[in-house]
C-alpha cells in the first residue's frame, strides 16, 4: 500500500494539471464564478480523499469529470427549481422551419465570418458562450466534454452514466441547436445576408 506522502505526490502530478478544464466545466454548469470555484475545490477534495480507488492506467481526467458531475448533481441540481423543465428527448429539431441551407455547416459559417473579421474568436466569444450556456444541461454537458475537453464517447458515457448511443444523440442535437443559434446570431449581426 502506498504511503501518504507518495500518494499525495502522485495525486498532485496527475490530477492538478486538469484544474483549468474542471473549472471551465464547472463554470458552464453553475454559471457563477464563486460557485464554480467551490465546485472544483469540492471535486478535488473528494478526488484526493478517494484517490486510492482510482484505477492506475485509466483516464484521470474522465475520473475527475465524473466526480465533478456527481458533486454538481448532488449539491446544485437538487436546489434548482425548474418550473420550465422539459425532457431533452422531447425537443424536436425542426430543420424545415429554419431559413438556412443544410449545406452550410458551422465550420463554413465560421470561415465566412473569419474572412470578414480577422479576429473572430474575440468577436464571438461571449455570444458563443451564451449559446452554449443556453443549451439544456444534457446537451451542454455532452458538447463541453466532447468538443471542448476532447473526451471519447466511452469516457463521456462513463461520466454521465448513459449509453454511448445517447451521448451521440445528445451531441447531434446539441450541435444542431448551436448551429441554429449561431446562424441566427450571424444573420442578426449582418455577417450573412437574410433570405428574402
Amino acid at each position: 500500500m502506498r504511503d501518504e506522502k507518495n500518494s499525495r505526490k502522485e495525486f498532485e502530478e496527475i490530477a492538478i494539471r486538469h484544474i483549468d478544464s474542471l473549472y471551465n466545466m464547472a463554470l458552464r454548469l453553475v454559471l457563477n464564478r464563486e460557485e464554480a470555484e467551490d465546485l472544483v475545490q469540492e471535486t478535488y477534495l473528494k478526488a484526493y480523499r478517494f484517490f486510492n480507488t482510482f484505477e492506475r492506467g485509466t483516464n484521470i481526467k474522465a475520473w475527475l469529470f465524473k466526480i465533478l458531475r456527481n458533486t454538481f448533481i448532488n449539491k446544485y441540481r437538487k436546489t434548482v427549481s425548474a418550473p420550465n423543465e422539459f425532457k431533452y428527448e422531447d425537443i424536436e429539431i425542426l430543420n424545415s422551419t429554419t431559413a438556412y441551407s443544410k449545406e452550410n455547416t458551422v465550420e463554413e459559417l465560421a470561415d465566412k465570418l473569419e474572412d470578414k473579421y480577422a479576429d473572430l474568436s474575440n468577436l464571438m466569444e461571449d455570444d458563443v458562450k451564451h449559446a452554449i450556456d443556453s443549451l439544456p444541461l444534457e446537451y451542454r454537458e455532452a458538447i463541453l466534454l466532447s468538443d471542448v475537453e476532447g473526451l471519447s464517447y466511452k469516457d463521456i458515457a462513463e461520466i454521465t452514466n448513459v449509453p454511448i448511443g445517447t451521448i451521440k444523440s445528445r451531441l447531434n442535437r446539441g450541435r444542431k441547436l448551436l448551429q441554429r443559434s449561431l446562424w441566427e446570431y450571424a444573420k442578426d449581426k449582418g455577417f450573412i445576408k437574410r433570405e428574402k
